[in-house]
C-alpha cells in the first residue's frame, strides 16, 4: 500500500477529540508540525494500526496525538528538533511540547521569569 494513501487520523491528545481523518502526502513523526485548516499542531504521539490479510499484515490507518501550537508561541529549529519558547532563557524546557518549566503554556513575550542562560 501506498504511503500517500494511508488514511490518518488527527486527535486532540488533551480530549481525545478527532479533529478529522485525512490522507497526508509525507510521514509524520513525533515532534513534526502539521497545519490543519490554517492552524499548527504538534505531533506528539503516532500509532500504526495493522490489519491482517491473506499474506501478512498490512497499514490501514495511522492516528496522530497532536497538541495545538498558538501562532504566537516562538519556535527555534535546533539539531533538527523544532524547541518552542525562547532557547535563550534559563528556564526553557528544550522541548517540542512545552515553552518552559515556570510557565509551560504561557508566552516568552514579556515573561516576568525570564532569566539569560
Amino acid at each position: 500500500m501506498n504511503q500517500n494513501s494511508i488514511l490518518t487520523e488527527v486527535i486532540l491528545s488533551h480530549n481525545h477529540q478527532s479533529l478529522g481523518k485525512f490522507k497526508l502526502n509525507w510521514n509524520p513523526k513525533q515532534g513534526n508540525f502539521l497545519e490543519l485548516e490554517g492552524k499548527t499542531y504538534s505531533i506528539l504521539e503516532y500509532h500504526h494500526h495493522y490489519q491482517y490479510q491473506v499474506g501478512g499484515y498490512q497499514l490501514k490507518k495511522i492516528s496522530l496525538y497532536v497538541q495545538r501550537i498558538l501562532d504566537s508561541q516562538e519556535k527555534t529549529l535546533v539539531d533538527g528538533r523544532w524547541i518552542l519558547g525562547n532557547i535563550n532563557c534559563r528556564f526553557n524546557a528544550n522541548s517540542e511540547i512545552i515553552n518552559c518549566a515556570v510557565n509551560p503554556e504561557g508566552s516568552c513575550k514579556d515573561c516576568d521569569f525570564f532569566e539569560p542562560k
